[in-house]
């Protein structure tokens, strides 16, 4: 598999998306670490910064141990809403099969390699 990661981004209030993603992720095996951005403000920050709203889930390839994605996310065009926008080593409220075609292009799923962050939107 992959050197990296799985994050996403969740708050403490329910949220389709969210839970779109959870099973996503329990149906297809992958494991992911969960950081609240309720309980963060650095997280929370952070979110805003990258996404330009506190949308949840956000989903990060990052190097094992990290935070933030391992490659830079391409640029979300202004004033675009985030949502199922793959943006390389990140994605933003995606429905079941945007996150699976993202979770396989990042090597997640069994038999799939990570794509080259430069080949990637």
């Amino acid at each position: 598999m992959t050197e990296r990661e799985l994050v996403m981004y969740v708050r403490n209030f329910g949220c389709p998306f969210v839970s779109i993603a959870r099973s996503v992720l329990s149906q297809e095996r992958v494991a992911c670490r969960e950081i609240n951005i309720d309980q963060s403000e650095s997280a929370k920050t952070w979110l805003l910064e990258t996404v330009g709203f506190l949308s949840v889930p956000t989903l990060v390839a990052a190097e094992r141990g990290q935070d933030t994605p391992f490659h830079t996310p391409a640029p979300l065009p202004q004033g675009q809403s985030p949502r199922g926008i793959n943006r390389g080593s990140l994605i933003t409220e995606p429905d079941a099969a945007q996150l699976t075609a993202w979770l396989r292009q990042n090597g997640f799923l069994a038999g799939s390699a990570p794509s080259d962050p430069e080949q990637t939107p």
